[in-house]
């Protein structure tokens, strides 16, 4: 068959194209659930890990407990931003890496923006493949009656 007897689409090259999508897809996932974002305030009192599932590791120097509760709070509220901050960037170099110049999230602040956005591009594809099943299927059906 050549590309007109389906109305100029090229069927396989759609469903390969996606499948390398998809293939993207799961990488940046693997690549996102590895990272970790580490801070630590200026004198080593706040210390703050973050995973994927969120906060991993708070770590308080005995010391940290002669400051206020208020001068506490905002030292860990601090690390805590500085360390998704961190996380986000080993994010980003990793969608980089995956997806260069093409990279489709770049614009993205957060981590759950990220994951959402690779969400949407597995329910696209899917989206595309059934579209794409029903078409063959009608055609399949057009041919055989």
């Amino acid at each position: 068959m050549n590309d007109r007897d389906f109305g100029g689409i090229d069927p396989e090259r759609i469903l390969q194209n996606a499948e390398r999508q998809m293939a993207r897809v799961a990488e940046l996932q693997q690549a996102i659930a590895k990272t970790v974002g580490r801070a630590e305030d200026e004198d080593g009192l706040v210390r703050v890990e973050l995973g994927a599932a969120g906060l991993q590791e708070l770590f308080l120097h005995p010391k940290a407990m002669r400051l206020t509760s208020g001068e506490l709070a905002e030292r860990v509220k601090a690390t805590f931003a500085e360390a998704a901050a961190d996380q986000r960037r080993q994010m980003s170099e990793a969608m980089e890496e995956l997806y260069g110049e093409d990279n489709p999230m770049r614009f993205a602040g957060d981590p759950d923006g990220v994951l959402e956005q690779a969400r949407q591009a597995e329910a696209l594809y899917n989206k595309t493949f059934e579209d794409l099943s029903g078409q063959l299927d009608r055609i399949v059906q057009r041919m055989e009656g």
